[in-house]
């Protein structure tokens, strides 16, 4: 018999509690994390054979995040009735729990490894995602699977001015702020936000809010570790030949640093190859420490990358140059253009540095509004953002296909990023979608794709808040050295420690990424970087606005002219007509796309203004009233011997009595009018029974 492990903790105003033994034992390690009626199962495997697959030079972590519609009592949507690929909300949640756990396992470490964390219960109210992360967390600090040290993970909104820890849905609603915080007990490393406009400073206190309320929750963890936690694995031995490190460094630092002295990517990147492969060939046969030789080559490739790392944070720190000879607050050429695809609503061509975003916008009806379906339900977004990063943008082949995880996660935080600025339903009442094709990259590409966006929404008329630009930053930390980089590179992002993305405009921030591959990074350090990227992002704002500060008055003729009108709910049956007739005779007469809303909200779709006009004016027809002693002009579409019905609304007739046709004594009705006559009439009276008297003689 398996003994369960149960520990609780007040986390905000609920109860968090972490259990282990009862549910996928077999696992290296397994938790189920409750908070309210949501439940989320973390499991973490490791393999247990090789220490890595040969030529392996990384830690082969996946994390999946599973919703499961069963665990809400919902059955899927759709053709198909079960889960099958993730959609966006599992993949950028599996990187909520990848990005900050990362980090802290052991270099020397390469074991293939598995998180999975599963819903198997939700009360829409508590979200899963916070207990996902604190789940992963917890599951490999039991396993006994190398670990430095537990992490745990907050959500943070802002509510009348208050900071509340995990608001429900509903409390979100009103919140200005969406901030998932992430760290160890010292230090936050992942801190991912939609931002409402806030303040530099209100951003800072919300991170470090959040980083002293998971505290308690890292302290539960610690305590389920010391009960039921397994051994630590041991570590595969890694003796450093120091021969060897000094041998390698001698021979490629000096050229590294000439190297790095070329500012152009491609020709750096094939100066550094070379340099690597011939460095490496120069030890493939090094001496063995029991005699003979030994091939090192792979060895002194991995010494190499360390050197290389080296040779550029000195250079940060020491001289507070870079690579390609900016200071640290300096940021790259920038060039802007707009309106450069003739048949696209709006376009603009964003270029920073070797960092390029093509970027096109789509107006569309409420029919190309996105159906997304969570485990609260179905629900509608009207604007949508695709970033895609071809292989080509970075001068490799690779694969082409579906978005991989990256460009799913990026597009979320363009996204984030514009979300605030966006016009509402009633002033802009189209749906938007935005693609950002990264045609070149060197570096902070998702803050480009915001940029872009920005100008091609303007081009395209969008009426936006206000426009807003995008920053990413760097960090190189050594001891109590340390330099903030503004705008970095691709070299920059994986030889430091540190990228912050920030996106908004002088009055505040929109959204904020950011990644820590280190602890100790202060609130001072954080607070510095927050203003240098102020300083950078006005800087970038000013130079898009250079090119388009204000939407345009005229949209592209390529765009649909939507109008919407309101009517009275009653009425939206007599525009339908019986099957759909009266409403498929307007499209059919005006070539509009028009869709009815069950609260009487009409909007009418059309590249051709006056066929929307037209198609207006037919509904309005339609839905209004007959009004005694109103003129109408309509069709005679029935003759009797008393007189003709004239058809003076859409489904509405109304009698002509013959004693009204004329001042004069006429014999027949048809003397006057025949059947497909228009004519011109005036309401006398609209009995108790609704039927129209009408009039001939008045007129």
């Amino acid at each position: 018999m398996f003994d369960i492990h149960r520990k609780s903790v007040q986390f905000g105003n609920k109860t968090l509690t972490i259990e282990s033994g009862r549910m996928a034992r077999q696992a290296d390690g397994a938790v189920v994390v409750t908070c309210g009626e949501t439940m989320v199962l973390v499991t973490v495997v490791a393999d247990k054979g090789a220490v890595a697959r040969p030529a392996q030079d990384f830690f082969a972590l996946s994390v999946h995040y599973q919703e499961k519609t069963w665990a809400a009592g919902r059955i899927p949507g759709g053709f198909i009735k079960r889960e099958t690929r993730p959609s966006e909300r599992e993949v950028l949640i599996s990187r909520l729990i990848d990005r900050p756990m990362r980090p802290l396992f052991p270099k020397a470490f390469q074991q293939e490894t598995q998180i999975i964390a599963t819903v198997i219960s939700y009360d829409q109210v508590n979200s899963p995602d916070i207990l996902a992360i604190i789940g992963a967390s917890a599951a490999v600090a039991i396993s006994g699977i190398p670990f430095v040290e537990p992490i745990a993970g907050v959500r943070v909104g802002y509510i009348d001015g208050q900071m509340v820890i995990n608001p429900s849905h509903e409390e979100m609603e009103q919140s200005r702020l969406d901030l998932v915080v992430a760290g160890t007990a010292s230090a936050v490393t992942m801190v991912e936000s939609e931002v409402d406009f806030l303040t530099e400073q209100e951003m800072l206190d919300a991170i470090m809010f959040g980083l002293e309320s998971y505290q308690p929750v890292l302290t539960m963890i610690n305590e389920l570790v010391a009960e039921c936690g397994k051994p630590r694995w041991s570590l595969p031995p890694h003796d450093v030949d120091t021969a060897l490190v000094a041998a390698v460094k001698e021979r490629s630092e000096a050229a590294l640093r000439d190297c790095y002295a070329i500012s152009e990517k491609m020709k750096r990147y094939e100066a550094v190859a070379a340099l690597r492969e011939s460095v490496a060939s120069g030890f493939s046969a090094w001496p063995a420490a029991g005699g003979g030789v030994t091939d090192q080559s792979g060895t002194a490739r991995e010494i190499f990358k360390s050197v290389e790392a080296e040779v550029v944070r000195n250079h940060i720190l020491t001289t507070s140059g870079r690579i390609d000879g900016r200071t640290l607050s300096g940021i790259r050429p920038i060039t802007c253009e707009v309106g450069i695809l003739p048949r696209v609503h709006g376009a603009a061509l964003f270029t920073r540095g070797e960092t390029q975003a093509l970027a096109a916008v789509t107006l569309g009806t409420t029919r190309d509004e996105q159906i997304v379906e969570t485990l609260d339900g179905e629900y509608r977004e009207r604007f949508y953002l695709n970033y895609s990063f071809p292989p080509f943008s970075v001068g490799e082949t690779g694969r082409v296909g579906a978005p991989g995880r990256r460009e799913i996660g990026h597009g979320k935080l363009a996204t984030r990023a514009l979300t605030a600025v966006l016009p509402d339903q009633e002033t802009f009442p189209y749906t938007i979608r935005v693609i950002s094709e990264i045609t070149e990259s060197n570096g902070s590409s998702s803050m480009a794709t915001v940029c872009g966006a920005v100008l091609a929404m303007l081009d395209a008329g969008v009426p936006l808040a206000a426009p807003v630009a995008g920053i990413a930053m760097g960090l190189v930390k050594e001891g109590d050295r340390f330099a903030i980089l503004s705008d970095i590179i691709g070299d920059e992002d994986h030889l430091g420690d540190m990228d912050f993305k920030v996106a908004g405009n002088e009055t505040g921030i929109t959204a904020l990424q950011m990644d820590i591959k280190i602890t100790g990074i202060t609130r001072e350090i954080m607070a510095a970087a927050l203003s240098q990227a102020r300083e950078g992002r006005l800087h970038i704002l000013n130079e898009m606005k250079r090119v388009i500060a204000a939407p345009r008055e005229e949209m592209s003729l390529h765009a649909p002219r939507i109008c919407s009108i309101k009517i009275n709910p009653d009425k939206v049956r007599e525009v339908i007509g019986s099957g759909g007739k009266v409403i498929r005779a307007i499209t059919e007469e005006t070539g509009c796309q028009i869709d009815i809303a069950d609260d009487g909200t009409i909007t009418i779709a059309s590249i051709d203004a006056e066929g929307a006009k037209a198609a207006e004016t037919i509904i309005r027809r339609i839905v209004s009233d007959v009004e005694k002693g109103q003129v109408y002009t309509g069709k005679v579409v029935r003759i009797t011997d008393f007189g003709a019905f004239v058809n003076i609304l859409p489904n509405k007739d109304g009698l002509v009595h013959i004693s009204q046709m004329s001042n004069q004594r006429i014999q027949k009705v048809s003397d006057v009018v025949q059947e497909g006559d228009t004519v011109t009439v005036k309401v006398l009276e609209i009995d108790r029974q609704g039927r129209v008297k009408l009039t001939m003689k008045e007129i």
